[in-house]
C-alpha cells in the first residue's frame, strides 16, 4: 500500500498535479458540504451572475448529508453520498474554481473531462466508514441554505480526513 500524502486546503495546482489515482490522502483544513439540491442552487447563482455563499476557488466539496450530532459530538455520521447525482453540476463548478470533490462511486465522462481540463481532482471516501470520517471533522458551521436540513451547505474544519484519489488531474480514473 502507498504511503499517505498529507495535503491542506485550499488546493493549488502543485498539490493537485502530484496526486495520482490510488493515492491515499489525508486532508486538513476547510472543506464544504453540498449535495444535489445545494449544487443546483450554486449553479443557478453562477448562471445568474450572483455571488456564491462561499469562495469556491481552490476548495473541496464533500458530497455528504451528515447525521445530527449526538450530545458532546461535533457531527453525526458523515459518510459520502453517491456522486453521480452531482454530475450535472460539477463541470460548471470546476470551471468556476472548484478544485476537489469527495464522494463515492464513479463519475460520468463529462465530469472526468472537466476534472482534466480544469486540473481538479475527485477523491473517493470509503462508504461504510461514516464514523471514521466524522472523527476527522473538528468543527461544523451551516453557511447556506439551512432550509435544506441535512443538505445545507456546511463549512467543515477537518484534520487528516482519509480519502483516496479516484480521478486525478490527468483524467486517470480508478473505476
Amino acid at each position: 500500500m502507498k504511503n499517505e500524502i498529507h495535503i491542506t486546503t485550499p488546493l493549488d495546482i502543485k498539490q493537485i498535479t502530484q496526486l495520482k489515482v490510488g493515492d491515499k490522502v489525508c486532508i486538513t483544513g476547510t472543506i464544504y458540504t453540498a449535495r444535489d439540491a445545494a449544487h443546483k442552487k450554486l449553479v443557478d447563482l453562477i448562471e445568474n451572475n450572483q455571488p456564491l455563499p462561499f469562495d469556491i476557488d481552490g476548495q473541496i466539496i464533500y458530497f455528504v448529508g451528515p447525521a445530527p450530532a449526538k450530545p458532546g459530538e461535533v457531527i453525526g455520521s458523515a459518510g459520502p453520498t453517491t456522486s453521480y447525482r452531482m454530475d450535472p453540476y460539477s463541470p460548471t463548478l470546476l470551471e468556476n474554481g472548484l478544485k476537489g470533490m469527495i464522494g463515492k462511486g464513479s463519475r460520468n465522462q463529462e465530469v472526468i473531462e472537466s476534472i482534466n481540463k480544469n486540473k481538479g481532482i475527485y477523491f473517493a471516501a470509503v462508504g461504510g466508514a461514516a464514523v471514521v470520517m466524522a472523527e476527522a471533522i473538528k468543527s461544523v458551521e451551516i453557511i447556506a441554505y439551512p432550509e435544506l436540513g441535512t443538505e445545507a451547505i456546511r463549512k467543515l474544519e477537518v484534520e487528516n480526513l482519509p480519502v483516496f484519489v479516484a480521478i486525478d488531474s490527468d483524467g486517470d480514473c480508478i473505476y
